[in-house]
């Protein structure tokens, strides 16, 4: 429509104008509406470009903003299971150290227990025999432990070694002695005194043969005598193993580790 009106004032303005009439012939005015055409045409083109690109960035703009909301809404939802994850990993962490307060509790009281009965037997000794029956306070004992065990537990084990000698010293029937004979054996191991690494470990084979420490033992026992280069030492200790456990995973892996000597 805007065009046709264009033209139309063009054509009017040329026959309405005497004065001009004179100047532009039938073929200039033709020439005068092609090009005003063809300069219509181009800035429509032009128009149609700038609307096409427009819209094109309005398209980005709006996928790009969509994006960054599903971004922003993903990273909230992590956050909020990352809380979350947080929240049942303290209450996790809680829980385990009422766990280990509660079985700290019911060791420290059952050992208090299996004391006074001790004491009740030692009383009892005494009457009968009229000699004084020294008994021990359990506090002591434990508190001795939880010392030397703490130098072990941080893998201090000079000082382990030394507390735990000096524990076996001073408490020297204690119920803890077999545990002990193998956190010894370790700790030596570990500071390379193979020779009494070894007799630890042999210690709690020879006199708590029913311990559950036992098998371990046995194979320290193997690691020890090889590196004292006493592969046939080694070797008796394996089959050792295999005769009392036979069946056993224990001895399978004897066995397996009894082929790797010549």
């Amino acid at each position: 429509m805007f065009r046709f009106q264009l033209l139309l004032f063009s054509v009017l303005s040329f026959s309405s104008a005497p004065s001009f009439a004179g100047l532009f012939s039938d073929t200039e005015a033709r020439q005068q509406i092609v090009e005003l055409e063809n300069r219509l045409a181009t800035a429509e083109d032009s128009l149609s470009k700038l609307q096409a690109a427009y819209q094109q960035q309005s398209n980005a703009y709006k996928q790009q903003t969509s994006a960054m909301l599903d971004l922003q809404t993903s990273l909230e939802a992590m956050n909020a299971e990352l809380r979350k994850l947080r929240g049942l990993n303290e209450e996790l962490t809680h829980n385990l150290q009422d766990i280990e307060k509660r079985q700290k509790d019911l060791y420290i009281d059952l050992d208090g227990r299996l004391r006074r009965f001790e004491v009740g037997d030692a009383v009892t000794a005494e009457k009968a025999s009229g000699k004084k029956v020294k008994v021990e306070d359990p506090g002591v004992e434990n508190r001795a432990l939880e010392v030397a065990y703490n130098f072990y537990k941080i893998e201090r084990y000079q000082n382990a070694v030394n507390s735990f000698q000096e524990f076996l010293t001073n408490h020297p029937q204690s119920v803890h002695v077999a545990n002990i004979r193998y956190w010894m054996g370790n700790s030596y191991f570990v500071l390379k005194d193979y020779k009494a690494s070894l007799e630890s470990y042999q210690h709690l084979v020879n006199k708590f043969e029913e311990h559950p420490k036992v098998v371990d033992a046995l194979f320290s026992i193997a690691d020890c005598q090889e590196l004292l280069r006493d592969n046939e030492a080694a070797k008796q200790t394996l089959k050792q193993l295999m005769l009392k456990y036979p069946n056993t995973e224990a001895s399978a892996k004897a066995k397996k580790r009894l082929a790797t000597f010549k």
